[in-house]
């Protein structure tokens, strides 16, 4: 929930990064327990091109690093390519001894649930979440938590039927 940084309609990703950083407290409230920030634009040159992490913090529990990548627009594919080129720069040229290879969030308006499972993105070590920058009225909050709650229970069911075969009538 984003609704705290007071932004206006129309804002951009450097607004939002702005918002952000005036209110780091907070915002590392939200993101947990043992977050410290360690840099904003990031730069990460590969090269003859520069590249700039939007905002990279350390876990001190993790002991890793953890690059946050901020989106306007809905997950896209090429958001993965962009996140592990960045983990891999970090993990070779800024990964201190006895550190964990770092980690990477990808925090965007929208995502399709169906297209980051088949990102397979956990193996990479990345992560996509959602942000609200308002918190939307109750009816659309009920919607959404009963859409969870039914999508949660049909996963359970499925994980729970035993697995049929047709030949001889035996499960298996």
């Amino acid at each position: 929930m984003l609704d705290f940084l007071g932004l206006p309609d129309g804002y951009s990703e450097r607004d939002l990064e702005s918002a952000i950083l005036r209110e780091m407290e907070r915002f590392l409230l939200e993101l947990g327990a043992g977050f410290t920030f360690v840099a904003r634009q990031k730069r990460i040159s590969v090269g003859s091109d520069d590249f700039y992490l939007d905002l990279l913090f350390y876990h001190r529990q993790l002991h890793r690093l953890v690059a946050i990548e901020l989106k306007l627009e809905k997950f896209a594919p090429a958001h993965k390519g962009q996140m592990e080129l960045y983990l891999r720069w970090l993990d070779k040229y800024d990964r201190a001894p006895g550190e964990e290879s770092p980690i990477g969030l990808i925090l965007c308006a929208s995502a399709n649930a169906e297209q980051v499972e088949l990102m397979d993105l956990n193996s990479a070590n990345i992560r996509v979440a959602e942000y609200l920058a308002h918190i939307p009225d109750m009816v659309l909050l009920q919607q959404e938590l009963h859409r969870a709650v039914a999508l949660a229970r049909e996963r359970v069911i499925q994980h729970q039927l035993p697995h049929y075969t047709k030949i001889s009538g035996e499960s298996e």
